[in-house]
């Protein structure tokens, strides 16, 4: 059991049977005298994905859920669902649809990434904070366009469309931040 004064960013309990990722978390002292600390979390239901609100009191416990972080690699694309493997165990795993288009702009073949595993199944996958990949369609070089804020279009090899600079070409890597899809630098 888990009480509230242990609620942090990025723990997972259990609610209603689901494991929950703890998004954010603000504690609300009361203006009344001895009423209780309000505690309002915003959480993921990894299940079903769906993103929440709920607020507790101070000192309500909670489950924490069987969930475990194992370190992972994208296998391959499976028409539509993504094979992913432990890399501790070597057990296969296979992402529905729904969640693997998310995720898949960012994966190549051979991607190290974090597994999340409830009851001894997948549930979530953890992307890093930055991936490298290649830019595989964008407009031609703008001669002098290193001094002005602009950006251009680009299509990456997964498919993933950012806005880059306009001194970038085809076929240059460039870092991307996983978390909003924006172009960071040069690889």
């Amino acid at each position: 059991m888990i009480t509230t004064s242990d609620f942090k960013r990025g723990i997972v309990i259990q609610l209603e049977g689901a494991p929950c990722l703890i998004l954010d978390v603000t504690f609300q002292s009361p203006s009344a005298r001895g009423a209780n600390t309000m505690v309002k979390t915003r959480y993921r239901n990894l299940l079903t994905a769906q993103v929440l609100e709920r607020t507790f009191r101070s000192g309500d416990k909670v489950d924490e859920a069987d969930y475990e972080r194992h370190k992972g690699q994208f296998l391959y694309e499976n028409s539509g669902r993504g094979v992913f493997m432990d890399m501790e165990t070597f057990e296969q795993f296979e992402m529905d649809e729904d969640g693997f288009v998310a995720v898949s702009p960012y994966l190549l073949e051979g991607t190290e990434l974090v597994l999340g595993l409830f009851e001894g199944r997948m549930v979530a996958v953890e992307l890093p904070l930055t991936v490298e990949l290649e830019v595989s369609e964008t407009a031609p070089v703008i001669k002098n366009a290193t001094a002005t804020a602009e950006t251009k279009d680009a299509v990456l090899e997964t498919g993933l469309k950012i806005k880059v600079p306009p001194y970038l070409e085809s076929g240059v890597k460039v870092k991307v931040d996983t978390r909003d899809g924006r172009f960071i630098r040069r690889a």
